[in-house]
């Protein structure tokens, strides 16, 4: 019997030629972020198996908006010195560690990579295994090792033509829309297809960021010539990628064709409650901010669809736009290409590159009744600030466009 891709590589990091579903195996892990360096100080541990294969940012509170911050970024800059950690990014030089730390060659294909944080399944775009392990990054950061149990699998195939107004943000709130937030809970979720193929990298990207919205342990996509371009001149290890055996066997498999798909909308408060852009037009949601970031979407091709709907354009009186790029490498992308001077002219506030607006920790926090667009991955009760607040996800051309109508909107009049 053949191996699904998370099968395969759970498989060669336990040192075995094959594992299945619901053993328990150890792994050594390939890299691991810092999160759980403080925790690992208390107990005691003087040393991290491998300095060069930790990454640490900040990310969440940054800049720091209060004395309490401040001082435990201070106390990261203290630990990454302990520990010899140089991958360190602060926040002058970084962005938000999904996006970050793959652009300084943290990920490469056919990798098991366990982190903390709960977004880390968007690290499947690379064809790479990689999950939250919570606290169990501090056995991460000591050992080098951890163990799992072998999910099961489950397939889904994009078929169909994906049309040139919907992007990954579409696809993946209808496959949430259509299969629950449930169907991927502790499962490895592989995607496949025709329309995958014809996905960019950064339309993956948000599909396996939102991975750990259904659930799911890992969210795979296959190697291809678009994730060797973007690893090239990042990742300078040999790597291997993997692909699933053609008798490779799936607890469960759903097929999709997006041909007819329209830019879809996921109400208050959870992922899966989704519906059509066009269906929220028609009944006149008013917006009170709309945001345009986060780890999920604000990527190049994200600011620039944006750009292209403001321009000549303003954001509508008594709306707030906020716009966060995922990195500073898109930030700086962005500013060449005159994308943030288009959307600053247009009346957004173009921030730095921070996680703050999505978790409502600083930076566009909500009061109680406002209603917010935004193109990030959860608008759980009291997510971007007030419990009586509420928030909608959507694609960035969704949000860009309903910026400029003060309510949300299919996007297609303002792109055709």
């Amino acid at each position: 019997m053949g191996l699904t891709i998370a099968e395969k590589i759970l498989a060669r990091h336990a040192g075995r030629s094959a594992v299945a579903p619901g053993e328990y195996v150890w792994c050594k892990i390939d890299a691991t972020s810092g999160h759980m360096l403080g925790a690992l100080e208390q107990l005691g541990v003087e040393r991290v198996w491998d300095p060069s294969r930790v990454y640490m940012v900040e990310d969440h509170l940054a800049p720091p908006p209060s004395i309490a911050a401040a001082n435990d970024a201070a106390d990261i800059r203290r630990l990454m010195r302990k520990y010899g950690i140089t991958n360190f990014f602060e926040f002058g030089r970084g962005g938000i560690l999904h996006q970050l730390f793959p652009e300084h060659g943290m990920i490469a294909p056919g990798e098991l990579i366990a982190m903390s944080d709960s977004h880390a399944t968007s690290g499947g775009v690379f064809n790479a295994c990689v999950t939250n392990a919570a606290m169990d990054a501090m056995h991460v950061l000591a050992f080098g090792e951890l163990w799992f149990r072998v999910p099961e699998s489950v397939r889904v195939q994009i078929d169909g033509r994906l049309p040139g107004w919907c992007v990954g943000k579409d696809v993946m709130l209808h496959i949430a829309g259509q299969l629950g937030t449930d169907f991927g809970i502790y499962k490895s979720v592989e995607y496949v297809g025709a329309a995958v193929a014809q996905m960019t990298l950064a339309q993956r990207w948000t599909i396996a960021n939102m991975g750990v919205e259904v659930g799911a342990k890992f969210a795979l996509f296959e190697f291809d010539d678009k994730v060797a371009e973007w690893l090239a001149g990042r990742v300078d290890r040999e790597y291997e990628p993997v692909t699933a055996d053609p008798d490779a066997r799936y607890e469960s498999a759903y097929t999709f064709d997006v041909t007819g798909l329209e830019p879809m909308v996921a109400y208050p408060h959870d992922p899966g409650n989704v519906h059509r852009a066009r269906a929220a037009q028609q009944e006149s949601i008013r917006i009170d901010q709309a945001f345009l970031g986060s780890c999920t979407n604000a990527r190049q091709e994200d600011l620039e669809v944006a750009a292209r709907i403001l321009t000549g354009r303003q954001v509508a009186p008594g709306v707030r736009m906020l716009v966060s790029p995922a990195s500073q490498e898109v930030y700086r992308d962005a500013l060449k290409a005159g994308w943030l001077e288009v959307l600053a002219d247009a009346g957004c506030l173009v921030e730095h590159s921070t996680c703050g607006p999505c978790f409502g920790g600083h930076l566009g926090v909500l009061g109680d009744g406002e209603v917010c667009i935004s193109s990030s991955n959860r608008n759980y009760q009291g997510r971007m600030g007030s419990a009586k607040a509420q928030v909608y996800l959507a694609s960035p051309a969704t949000v860009a466009a309903s910026a400029v109508a003060g309510q949300i909107v299919d996007p297609r009049e303002f792109l055709e």
